[in-house]
């Protein structure tokens, strides 16, 4: 397996119904406004494609492509990724209760010139600034489903 390739398995539990998490995760075009941290920018391409801008906490930015190429509402989404990542990402959500349990297993080759060079030597170093995104990704989620469910609530009692 080259230096470069990357497998990382995140978990998430969170209190709000997979189908309000399911239309948060398929709106890639919407990252950068809940999860600013992470997602600095991104563009709808004519192709249905997201063009997108990220970082971690390290001090490098990554340029990618994000292609949906399933979905199955509300459990599973599926992308591929071109760009400083070529690879898949596959989120899936199981309702258990008033908590939704979340996996996004993320498998990519780090194609951007810095990444590949430096992976076989600084490994720990990038799976600890994706841990780190993925930690800042699991709050700004909680926040977004929060605000949507309380958004739903206020205009239901309007009605």
């Amino acid at each position: 397996m080259p230096g470069n390739f990357y497998e990382f398995e995140t978990k998430w539990d969170v209190r709000a119904p997979r189908e309000v998490l399911y239309e948060i995760l398929r709106e890639g075009k919407d990252f950068p406004r809940w999860w600013p941290e992470v997602y600095l920018d991104a563009k709808m391409l004519p192709d249905k494609r997201v063009s997108l801008l990220t970082k971690g906490w390290l001090p490098y930015r990554l340029r990618w492509t994000a292609e949906v190429k399933r979905q199955v509402p509300p459990e599973t989404i599926e992308i591929s990724a071109s760009g400083d990542f070529v690879g898949s990402g596959v989120w899936h959500l199981d309702a258990a209760g008033d908590t939704t349990h979340i996996t996004f297993l993320w498998t990519i080759r780090a194609d951007k010139p810095l990444l590949r060079w430096f992976s076989p030597i600084f490994k720990p170093i990038f799976r600890w600034n994706h841990k780190w995104a993925m930690s800042t990704g699991l709050l700004r989620l909680n926040a977004e489903a929060n605000r949507r469910l309380a958004t739903k609530t206020e205009l239901e009692e309007v009605s």
